[in-house]
């Protein structure tokens, strides 16, 4: 019995749910789909980049991730419309419980993106080409937005798959088809590849993704370290990774941000993870839960996007700690190439105080740690949360004491 893997992605998904809304709820005639439109910052101030955009305004030459002012000069006529996250969620939401009427083990890998372990149900499915277009076809007609679903033996395949022609398709990319569908792509369209990777690899004489696959694993270590590595893995059709679903009741603590610039050094990223770690944490100590599992997220300029996690020994909701091993993460992540986005998220929680593992080369006060972190947040519960802040964001004015979430869920 071989693995079979489902990634689903909706299509332009800010937008077709702004649509979707409009034409359902608020008895819309304009499909904004249909017009040259786009979901991005405020028109009138002309700042701002764009989320999503539309097929006519792609037309025109606008790009995901661009400026509004650049969007604008392509297309005068834009319709620019801005974001509603806390719908976002709600629609995500509907979009995530209806793929688990099919299997129990559904993994959320974005607002907008999911994976499902189908392995071993062709019994009960059929075909699993011909579900896959009645999944998404259902997924059309209830909800009112389109997919386009990738099928493989594994994530990374079933992603990659996804991510051909667009809209409304159903694309399969086994093992067997790695050498046809993939290998003669450019480098620069392989996931996890920045601009800065693709000048290393292009500097190889690597151009293809199956130039990269069939180069010696070792020079590509010696270039690009375990980088290097973990993408050629990934051009010869290898990933072990499993599909996690989170059980319910099991919640994961998460934040991210979007930065107004985009982040070329270490310094700079590591503060808007401290950020994001101060209201990750407070998060967990509000709620008296403990984080297993931390991981780290890096969305590029490109709108690419890594991440990486790792178990920690000991169940923790203490900041500092938590920032030590995100920055640890980051520092094995992290290729260079500019960063748009950084999100730090943690999982596997619990109320449970489980004890620490005594080692002879830690001396890390955790309990003066713990008491150090519930006397901040009560200062900051009743005089704000920039009531108490570290010394390092006193004069930065880049980035936020504690960043992340978005603007619907601030008070």
């Amino acid at each position: 019995m071989r693995n079979v893997i489902f990634h689903i992605d909706v299509n332009s998904a800010f937008l077709s749910w702004e649509a979707v809304y409009r034409l359902r709820k608020q008895g819309g005639t304009v499909d904004l789909r249909e017009i040259p439109c786009a979901v991005g910052g405020d028109k009138s101030k002309r700042r701002g980049i764009i989320l999503a955009k539309s097929i006519p305004a792609k037309a025109y030459g606008v790009k995901t991730g661009e400026p509004l002012t650049d969007a604008l000069k392509k297309c005068p006529g834009l319709t620019v419309i801005p974001a509603h996250h806390s719908m976002y969620k709600q629609y995500s939401k509907r979009f995530i419980d209806l793929l688990k009427e099919y299997t129990p083990d559904v993994e959320q890998y974005s607002i907008d993106e999911a994976f499902m372990d189908m392995s071993g149900m062709e019994k009960l499915v059929g075909d699993y080409c011909a579900f896959a277009h009645k999944l998404k076809n259902r997924i059309s007609r209830e909800l009112g937005f389109t997919v386009n679903i990738g099928i493989s033996s594994n994530k990374y395949l079933a992603k990659t798959a996804s991510d051909f022609e667009k809209p409304d398709r159903v694309h399969t990319l086994f093992p067997d088809e790695i050498r046809d569908k993939m290998w003669p792509l450019p480098v620069s369209q392989m996931l996890f590849v920045g601009k800065s990777t693709e000048k290393e690899l292009k500097k190889l004489g690597i151009y293809t993704i199956g130039d990269l696959a069939q180069t010696d694993v070792e020079i590509l270590k010696h270039h690009l370290k375990k980088h290097g590595e973990v993408i050629w893995k990934f051009a010869n059709g290898l990933d072990s990774s499993l599909v996690e679903p989170v059980p319910e009741g099991n919640k994961a603590y998460g934040n991210s941000t979007t930065i107004a610039f985009d982040v070329t050094d270490e310094d700079t990223a590591k503060m808007v993870l401290l950020s994001l770690c101060e209201t990750v944490a407070s998060r967990l100590r509000k709620d008296g839960q403990r984080a297993e599992v931390l991981s780290v997220s890096i969305k590029n300029f490109q709108l690419k996007t890594v991440s990486h996690q790792k178990v920690m020994a000991a169940p923790t909701n203490i900041t500092g700690e938590i920032y030590r091993e995100v920055c640890r993460l980051f520092d094995e992540l992290w290729d260079g190439t500019p960063i748009r986005l950084l999100g730090v998220c943690t999982s596997r929680v619990s109320r449970e105080e489980k004890g620490r593992q005594m080692s002879l080369f830690d001396h890390t006060d955790y309990e003066k740690m713990e008491k150090l972190d519930h006397a901040v947040d009560e200062i900051r519960k009743k005089f704000g949360s920039d009531a108490v802040m570290r010394a390092s964001f006193l004069d930065n004015k880049k980035v936020e004491n504690m960043a992340g979430g978005h603007p619907d869920n601030k008070k």
